[in-house]
């Protein structure tokens, strides 16, 4: 299950990403979306879970949760 991660701190690393979902399962990619003038952070990301359980539970546990000043919101990505 692809995952949407919105309202990050333009400070937050790809890494740490990956290690708060790492704790809800194993984890296919993770992925900083980066402004293409300055590689810096647009405040959002996916994390890709292949088990639907996991990732419904890092959903569930994640959202609304403060990473570096800033409540993150953890939704389902919409295919396009």
């Amino acid at each position: 299950m692809k995952l949407l991660i919105r309202n990050l701190a333009r400070s937050t690393t790809e890494a740490e990403l990956l290690t708060l979902f790492k704790a809800y399962g194993s984890v296919q990619s993770c992925n900083l979306v980066l402004d293409k003038a300055d590689g810096k952070s647009k405040g959002f990301g996916f994390v890709e879970m292949p088990n639907q359980g996991d990732a419904k539970a890092a959903m569930k546990n994640l959202n609304y949760r403060e990473v570096d000043g800033n409540r993150i919101r953890v939704k389902k990505a919409e295919n396009k």
